[in-house]
């Protein structure tokens, strides 16, 4: 079983069906290609992407719908072509629990804890990973209807 040393969570063993291909890279990241789709019990539903060539890279993420319950997704067809889904619907989230075709994942920005300012979602670029291929694209929303400064609550059963 592959192993990787993570300077946030240690020895990592991991299975390839774990491993998140983002063909093209995120923006800013683009020669960040291979992350590790990591989840730690403690912090469920949380979902860490640990790049695996650079080991102090690592992005926290949240199932969009544990953010907004009725997120809308909407994906162009380039991106549902890049993703290797039906260039012809759109891809569904899960409503009620029950996996779907695609995860899509909100990255969670935590401020310094001496700024104070509560964390916040970016809802309008998540990470749309394809669970069959593992391939994963961050995808513009280019409808509007959501900010890449959601607000996360603070407190009990929070983000803290």
């Amino acid at each position: 079983m592959p192993q990787f040393d993570s300077p946030h969570f240690g020895t990592i063993e991991y299975t390839d069906d774990q491993v998140v291909e983002f063909p093209q890279g995120l923006p800013a990241f683009e020669d960040q290609t291979r992350f590790l789709a990591h989840q730690r019990m403690e912090t469920q539903p949380v979902i860490y992407l640990q790049s695996l060539t650079t080991p102090n890279l690592c992005f926290i993420t949240l199932p969009v719908e544990t953010v907004v319950p009725a997120y809308r997704l909407s994906l162009s067809v380039e991106d549902r072509r890049a993703l290797g889904l039906d260039e012809t619907k759109q891809p569904q989230i899960p409503t009620d629990g029950t996996p779907t075709e695609v995860l899509c994942l909100a990255i969670v920005t935590i401020p310094p804890s001496e700024s104070k300012p509560q964390p916040t979602a970016n809802l309008a670029a998540p990470v749309i990973i394809h669970r069959e291929t593992r391939r994963a694209i961050q995808a513009i929303q280019t409808e509007g209807w959501y900010s890449h400064q959601h607000p996360l609550p603070v407190g009990e059963g929070t983000c803290s």
